[in-house]
């Protein structure tokens, strides 16, 4: 079940990504249905532990310092949920330009996430309103 729900959530994502779907978070719905700022730092806490630990893509993540990484996405995913959290990070152009970050290693951070969400007990339908609003930003992260 496990992995037909990846395949059908990574065509979902590259459905969103393909026609340019913007999600707005409007409200804070989404930011409350992720657990709020505390939720939100499991989640992120998950995603990078499982990032510098990924085979795949843990060479992308040499010389980064981890607290200061889970930081800034920490308050890049609140602020996108519609929390009280300001953002103040680089520009994701900027901030991965140096990286040559491929599909391939988009995709497995993705992966990283959903695991994460899935080890908070996220709900699917939740995931994928984050997601949503995560989706657009692969055109300023994908540099080859």
């Amino acid at each position: 079940m496990r992995s037909a729900r990846r395949i059908w959530t990574a065509g979902a994502l590259a459905l969103l990504i393909g026609v340019g779907v913007h999600a707005n978070a409007a409200d804070d719905a989404l930011y409350r249905s992720l657990g709020g700022e505390e939720g939100i730092a499991r989640i992120v806490d998950g995603m990078i532990d499982r990032a510098y630990a990924d085979d795949r893509i843990k060479k992308k993540f040499d010389g980064v310092n981890p607290k200061a990484l889970k930081e800034s996405i920490r308050k890049q995913f609140c602020q996108l949920s519609g929390g009280p959290c300001v953002y103040d990070g680089e520009t994701m152009v900027k901030s991965h330009a140096h990286l040559a970050l491929d599909k391939a290693d988009f995709n497995a951070l993705v992966e990283d996430l959903q695991f994460a969400m899935d080890d908070q007990k996220v709900p699917f339908t939740v995931q994928n309103r984050l997601l949503a609003l995560l989706a657009p930003m692969h055109r300023d992260i994908i540099t080859r």
